[in-house]
């Protein structure tokens, strides 16, 4: 509730506050048309670390600026511009998968988030995915938690990311018997969701689907073949 609260806090200082583009920086304006249409949803299919995932958008140019902005910016505002791109890559991602989003454990399908590290948290006041997945109308389940303490991945490259995100997480108790959405923000390597779906299958769990906001394109052989 803490961390809603800070979200929305930010985003109505932001509608009151002088403000520029978080894309481009155009003055006045929270998201230009041009930076909007940047974000539009483009969902593709690709394979990294073992795992089909889904995404939104690739990860670039205006896109990594609003997502930085929204993450690292204070701008959680910028997360009703990011919201359909992701509500986007989860539709598509649960094409053929029964469900019904946010059920319990009835059969019913969970949704899963990779948790903030505690210094992430303490730096930017909520926790992103689950702020973006509340602004698609889907309620996230805190099912995992980190074992220990792990660098950012962020400027790592696919070995280091591999070795931090091991034994990096658990679930917070048994899961067996519940099927899950993993979802989470930007796709590199794939190593952070191969770590959560293990710890999810590790309690019992089942990972029906993987969906990302966005994906960050490989140099080679980056897609699959259901991707553009």
């Amino acid at each position: 509730m803490g961390a809603a609260l800070a979200a929305a806090l930010a985003a109505a200082l932001a509608t009151v506050m002088p403000v520029s583009c978080a894309g481009c920086g155009q003055p006045d304006v929270a998201v230009c048309a041009g930076c909007r249409d940047a974000a539009a949803a483009r969902p593709v299919e690709v394979s990294r670390a073992e795992l089909r995932v889904h995404a939104g958008l690739e990860y670039g140019d205006v896109v990594a600026s609003l997502i930085g902005a929204f993450k690292d910016g204070g701008r959680a505002d910028v997360a009703r511009v990011l919201a359909p791109a992701l509500a986007a890559s989860i539709g598509t991602a649960l094409v053929g998968v029964p469900r019904t989003l946010g059920g319990a454990s009835g059969g019913g399908l969970l949704v899963a988030t990779v948790p903030s590290t505690p210094a992430a948290l303490r730096a930017r006041g909520y926790r992103p995915v689950p702020v973006l997945l509340a602004a698609c109308g889907i309620r996230s389940t805190p099912v995992l938690r980190l074992a220990r303490e792990r660098d950012d991945q962020a400027g790592l490259g696919a070995a280091a990311r591999a070795a931090n995100a091991a034994g990096g997480l658990v679930a917070r108790k048994r899961l067996d018997g519940h099927r899950f959405l993993l979802v989470d923000d930007v796709l590199t390597t794939g190593s952070t969701l191969l770590e959560a779906r293990r710890a999810l299958v590790a309690a019992g769990a089942t990972v029906e689907a993987v969906a990302v906001l966005a994906e960050t394109p490989l140099r080679i052989g980056r897609r699959s073949g259901s991707s553009r």
